[in-house]
């Protein structure tokens, strides 16, 4: 087991844009999608009555990821551009989901034609909040300047395939799509562009005993079960100690949407109180893959849940093992 954390953490040199999330226009029922891929009435009912989950985003048969993203981006640029993109996504099929030509054709529609891009995957759906991660290191380099700016897009089309849609038991993943500016807490070098988020801190966790992911035995799916609440305990603490807080003095869990079994668990083990973790979301998207933590900090923010001085853990974890916290503070504005 490794844990991580990011050089500099709690510096509070960066800030982050508003979020935007983009959603298909199409919906389908959960438990349709269990039903076509032949699961059985008890997985079903689970998933219902105990999971939370109802519905989940889809995309329509004109729509395409593509666009989606291409609509986050735009938003959350805000007009402005972007020295670098960063496409997190989950499935590896992503990279040949899309058309031949996608990085360039997606610069382009960006407004960001110049900007380097890079594919953040293989971390399944700890992607997204590791690219925050990736995009902080780059701010850290040497000869960074003031007005850089990285555009982290995430979203995954699950629809795509409802085998890799699945995790048995666990949840079931749906299309949408995020993205986030990370970029200079003092806004940019005009003196535009302050950000919504200031970055406080982060922390990693790797379980390597769990490589086999959804190749798992049911002996190691249950030891990888109880090691995820572990973990996710573990991690948080790592997170908010770096930020020179404890757990308690978090104020949101912002989390990833599996399931509402595994957060009751989360806050029996952790102590921290159920209000504390949004979890209103999950019967109406559900599981979204890396961009859940994003979308419910978008969520809390637009319905006037967060105050300045709010300190936020977006949390994520995914298959193999992997696990990222990612601490932020609600900025005035």
């Amino acid at each position: 087991m490794t844990v991580g954390a990011s050089p500099d953490a709690g510096t509070g040199t960066l800030g982050l844009s508003r979020v935007s999330v983009r959603l298909p226009r199409g919906t389908e029922p959960v438990d349709r999608v269990l039903e076509r891929a032949g699961r059985g009435p008890f997985e079903r009912r689970m998933f219902r009555r105990f999971h939370g989950l109802r519905d989940s985003p889809t995309l329509a048969p004109d729509e395409r990821m593509e666009d989606l993203l291409v609509g986050a981006g735009r938003d959350a640029l805000a007009g402005r551009g972007a020295d670098v993109v960063l496409y997190a996504h989950s499935h590896v099929v992503q990279e040949f989901a899309n058309r031949p030509g996608f990085a360039g054709r997606l610069c382009a529609a960006l407004g960001v034609p110049g900007a380097e891009f890079y594919g953040i995957s293989h971390l399944h759906c700890v992607s997204v909040l590791r690219a925050v991660e990736i995009a902080r290191r780059y701010h850290a380099r040497a000869g960074a300047r003031p007005g850089d700016r990285v555009l982290v897009l995430g979203g995954d089309q699950g629809s795509y395939d409802d085998t890799a849609r699945i995790i048995p038991n666990v949840t079931v993943g749906g299309d949408a799509a995020a993205a986030v500016v990370v970029h200079s807490s003092h806004g940019d070098a005009d003196g535009h562009g302050s950000p919504r988020y200031r970055y406080l801190s982060g922390a990693a966790l790797r379980d390597q005993r769990f490589h086999r992911a959804l190749r798992m035995t049911q002996d190691e799916q249950a030891r990888y079960a109880k090691a995820c609440l572990d973990h996710v305990a573990t991690v948080l603490g790592e997170a908010a100690g770096r930020a020179g807080l404890g757990v308690a003095d978090l104020d949101w869990i912002m989390p990833d949407l599996t399931n509402a079994v595994f957060w009751r668990n989360v806050c029996r083990e952790t102590g921290v109180g159920r209000d504390r973790v949004p979890l209103d979301l999950l019967p109406v998207r559900g599981h979204n893959y890396g961009i859940d933590a994003l979308s419910v900090l978008q969520h809390a923010d637009a319905t006037g849940r967060l105050r300045p001085g709010d300190r936020c853990a977006l949390v994520a974890l995914g298959h193999g093992a992997y696990f990222q916290v990612v601490v932020v503070e609600v900025m005035g504005g």
